[in-house]
């Protein structure tokens, strides 16, 4: 493949080269792990080796039910996406579609975009407790306020020509709602997911680290109070392979929902 060709503004590669070039940095990670681990220049304690991790992650899924602490985990991140969507979706598109509602939410809804999200705890603390509550209620407001404004964005998107056209033809404003706006803004609401899910198991442990019973927080404070960075290691990458295999799950799902759009490009 030439230079050019290799390097051409916003084309795909083909697909045996882009597998090529996407198995570069992790072999090359994985190299450099290999040689600070076995070649001893980091002690096992700094930087466990990959067999060790392995062995790690075993002894969490046999000693301490690891799958457990994934599906504990995974149903606080459902809970908390479906109750900050269930409230972001219909208020995200009055407020994309009506100035009026979009003035009188704004003003409480931007300063949250830029507030750190962990400072909240001490206060969910105080009106959750420490149990399952408060865990939910953090990631719901970690979601809700990136999930809010995409919503808004996508509605406003639209081209203001398909709303226009419907209001001649006769259309009432729910109409253009049903019709125009939610179905020409769904595949940019539905992509946000993706950056969602990525938000939410990053949060996911900050959530269960408060009275940590359960969970992959659990886990990882586990790895913390055993002094054990192998098990960390083994946390951090079945959190990882976690958020991989859901934003596949979701980039399928839009692809059958809204295949139409690579079709009309």
């Amino acid at each position: 493949m030439s230079h050019s060709r290799f390097f051409a503004l916003r084309q795909p590669l083909p697909r045996s080269t882009s597998l090529v070039v996407g198995l570069v940095l992790p072999a090359v990670v994985l190299g450099a792990w290999c040689i600070a681990s076995y070649g001893g220049l980091a002690p096992p304690d700094f930087l466990p080796s990959p067999s060790e991790t392995v062995r790690g992650t075993l002894q969490l899924f046999i000693e301490y039910d690891l799958a457990r602490a994934i599906w504990v985990s995974t149903q606080r991140i459902l809970i908390a996406f479906l109750l900050a969507s269930a409230i972001a979706l219909p208020l995200g598109v009055l407020m994309g579609a009506f100035e009026p509602v979009n003035r009188l939410f704004e003003p409480i809804v931007a300063p949250l975009r830029y507030m750190p999200i962990s400072a909240f705890i001490p206060l969910l603390i105080l009106w959750f407790g420490i149990y399952e509550k408060q865990k939910v209620a953090f990631l719901f407001l970690g979601v809700f306020v990136y999930l809010l404004p995409v919503v808004v964005s996508a509605i406003r998107a639209v081209p203001d020509e398909l709303v226009q056209t419907a209001l001649t033809l006769g259309a009432t404003r729910l109409q253009v709602i049903r019709t125009i706006l939610l179905p020409a803004a769904l595949p940019e609401i539905f992509d946000s997911f993706r950056v969602m899910n990525a938000i939410l198991w990053t949060y996911v442990i900050l959530a269960e680290g408060v009275n940590a019973q359960g969970g992959l927080g659990y886990m990882v404070d586990l790895a913390y109070r055993h002094q054990k960075a192998s098990w960390s290691f083994a946390g951090l990458l079945v959190i990882g392979g976690i958020g991989l295999l859901t934003d596949l799950l979701i980039r399928s799902v839009s692809g059958i929902l809204f295949g139409w759009r690579e079709k009309s490009t």
